[in-house]
């Protein structure tokens, strides 16, 4: 931590000098000759020692006097709310900074546009996010709080504190917070964001919507600014750009296969959980450092309250990297650019890249992320690597079309990186009104199983991460009917599902429905399952549609964006079915959802994104429809449906004419004409609709 430096005030002649990035002397101040100020025109002059202070002086003097009251007043604060705790991560600077892109920010950032270094009265860093600063602007009048125009940094408060934002914000992102008043009772407070890259400031709200008027801890600040939904956005796209990065560069440095690179990944986040080491990683040598991050890694799984063979099972992927080659003491030549081995630099760069990321966003699969992205690279075995994450924002509209709770069991059969369990998870804990929900949610409610030990390690390391929800975690194929009637004692009534994309008709044990009937099998009677499957699923006839609706209700079959997994070339549908419950006896219409356009567009380095903010919109009309079963032309409609049925919105749906147009008719035929194409040579055997891998586990 930083250690503050206190701006003293020297009482040479009564003057404050004004040193680096202290106001300068009010104008029209006029330094005295020989410690004595002469009279001004018409002023009676001084009796002999004393030095009568002029109009502007006496101004001066009790404005600062005043505005020392308030940085005193929010001093107070700051220490009460842990600002200054030792040991904390936190250092809070006065009137000058010792970061140099911060004095290279504020190098000509003075107030009153002169061109000179200006400071505000109070910066705050952290050593968690090198990125984000809170800055502190004081004026000792309420009156003094903010201009009408906004453009008067010097006089007032609000526009002094957004003015040194702008100039940070080409870096950092800012929470700008304005102080007015000299006593505790008068005091104003007014908070404002500005992300990093932009100059825009948007005023600081809770996550009601209500705007924060008071100083709040650190944490409470990070938070609440980290969920802006602008510095949400580039926080994520900074993730992104980090991990083409890491990709680069733990491939040109350390040889690490694109399979392993995920668990360099987990597992070094696992290991600076360990404060221990994550205090002491940087002091070890090259030959050290493997041996005591695996042993970190222990550390932290031997907390988990699960089984001794599960917490083995989840270490042993971990102990590969543990004794790579490269990852050991450099060479002679990769010993001139780090002479402290190449996984000391990794390490470092996860914990300043990736760590504070983990830290806020718990609803996102960080771990997923990353292996993602690296398989991208994947020029071998796609069959065994080519594996399609479900994107985050379909595990969170599961979670929603479920309406899950803290009293819901949640169930993955192919759990993958853990991404759905992790969004279920996030959805119950904000509905959760106690501790003791809380931890029932993260102990009992989350049950996964996943057969790959590496992606097994991957799911329960994203658990880990979040502080819980491991113990349920199962290491076995879910065909296995031990695990399954393990599974089954939990009662779980929620299923959620992206199961592994069959091949070719060598692969018809493994059709995806097959999967989605384990899962409904695994439900309690009336449980939702939701599973996301090719769109053949819905529309090509196959044996196990009849079982399945034998013994449980197809609810509703929502037709997806056809490039939701781009780059992978897979047009899926979303499946809801309703357990235990035979179709025909449930005697209902299944309802069809229309859901080709969720608001994201494709981008040249960031695949698929929300980039005009549409998302959330979308979303929620799709869950009111479903939900009150409502039917538009176009959009939805309601059929009753059978085994040797379409599945599919498309069947059914009426067209809404009074949007169509020659260029949409003609661009809807060349799609159905490819679509029905691709899908011949799948059940041909070629493999042509899913040839980038054969799981979808998320």
């Amino acid at each position: 931590m930083k250690k503050r430096v206190d701006i003293k005030r020297p009482a040479a002649s009564g003057q404050r000098p004004a040193a680096s990035g202290q106001r300068p002397a009010a104008s029209g101040q006029r330094p005295a000759a020989s410690g004595q100020r002469p009279a001004a025109s018409g002023q009676r002059p001084a009796a002999s020692g004393q030095r009568p202070a002029a109009s502007g002086q006496r101004q001066y003097t009790k404005s600062a006097n005043n505005e020392r009251k308030t940085e005193n007043l929010v001093r107070d604060r700051l220490r009460s709310l842990g600002f200054y705790s030792p040991d904390n991560g936190i250092s809070v600077e006065e009137q000058k900074s010792e970061i140099v892109k911060v004095k290279s920010l504020l190098s000509k950032a003075s107030k009153n546009a002169k061109g000179n270094a200006g400071y505000p009265e109070f910066i705050v860093s952290t050593q968690r996010d090198t990125t984000f600063l809170i800055v502190i602007e004081c004026k000792p009048d309420v009156r003094q709080h903010a201009s009408t125009t906004g453009g008067r940094p010097v006089e007032f408060s609000v526009d002094g504190v957004l003015h040194y934002a702008r100039h940070l914000s080409k870096y950092f992102t800012i929470v700008a917070v304005a102080v007015s008043g000299s006593t505790v009772s008068s005091l104003k407070v007014s908070n404002f964001i500005v992300p990093a890259g932009s100059t825009d400031s948007k005023v600081l709200t809770n996550e009601s919507g209500v705007p924060v008027e008071e100083l709040v801890s650190f944490d409470d600040y990070y938070r609440l600014a980290s969920f802006d939904r602008d510095v949400a956005e580039k926080r994520h796209s900074d993730l992104l750009a980090f991990s083409r990065e890491l990709h680069e560069f733990i491939w040109a440095k350390a040889k690490v296969s694109e399979e392993d690179k995920p668990l360099l990944v987990s597992g070094t986040l696992i290991a600076l959980m360990n404060e221990s080491f994550s205090r002491t990683f940087g002091a070890m040598s090259a030959e050290d450092l493997q041996e005591a991050w695996l042993g970190a890694i222990k550390k932290e799984i031997d907390k988990a309250q699960m089984p001794q063979a599960k917490k083995d099972t989840m270490l042993q992927p971990y102990s590969t990297i543990a004794v790579h080659p490269n990852l050991g003491k450099p060479d002679s030549k990769v010993a001139k650019e780090y002479p402290d081995g190449v996984f000391k630099a990794i390490i470092a760069l996860i914990g300043d890249n990736v760590w504070p990321f983990v830290n806020i966003y718990h609803d996102f699969d960080v771990v997923g992320q990353f292996y993602g992205e690296f398989l991208k690279y994947t020029a071998g075995d796609k069959k065994a690597l080519g594996i399609v994450l479900t994107p985050r924002h379909v595990a969170e509209l599961f979670s929603l079309l479920t309406n899950v709770g803290p009293k819901s069991k949640v169930l993955d059969i192919c759990a993958g990186t853990g991404g759905f369990l992790i969004s279920a998870m996030q959805h119950m804990l904000r509905k959760a009104v106690s501790e003791t929900e809380r931890t029932d949610i993260k102990k009992n409610r989350l049950i996964g199983v996943e057969n790959n030990p590496k992606m097994f390690a991957l799911a329960a390391s994203n658990m880990i991460l979040r502080g819980d929800g491991k113990a349920n975690l199962h290491q076995a194929s879910c065909f296995d009917e031990s695990v399954m009637k393990a599974v089954k004692k939990h009662q779980p009534n929620i299923g959620m599902l992206n199961p592994p994309y069959s091949q070719s008709k060598s692969d018809a044990g493994l059709h995806e429905l097959y999967f989605v009937k384990q899962m409904l099998d695994c439900l309690v009677t009336d449980g939702i399952g939701v599973a996301i499957v090719p769109m053949s699923c819905a529309i090509s006839p196959h044996p196990v549609r009849e079982e399945l609706m034998k013994h449980h209700t197809l609810d509703a079959v929502m037709s997806m964006p056809q490039e939701l997994f781009y780059p992978v070339g897979t047009v899926a549908c979303i499946m809801v079915w309703i357990a235990g419950r035979p179709h025909a006896e449930s005697n209902k219409k299944t309802w069809f959802g229309y859901w080709r356009d969720d608001g994201f567009v494709k981008t040249k380095h960031k695949g698929r994104i929300d980039q005009y903010g549409r998302w959330v919109g979308i979303r929620d009309r799709w869950v009111g429809m479903y939900r009150n079963r409502e039917t538009h032309d176009g959009e939805s409609v309601a059929q009753k449906v059978s085994a040797t049925d379409e599945w599919c919105a498309e069947a059914y749906i009426k067209t809404d004419y009074s949007v169509l147009t020659q260029a949409e008719f003609e661009k809807t035929v060349k799609k159905y004409l490819m679509f029905q194409l691709v899908n011949e040579a799948k059940e041909k055997g070629t493999g042509a609709a899913n040839e980038d891998g054969d799981s979808c586990n998320d």
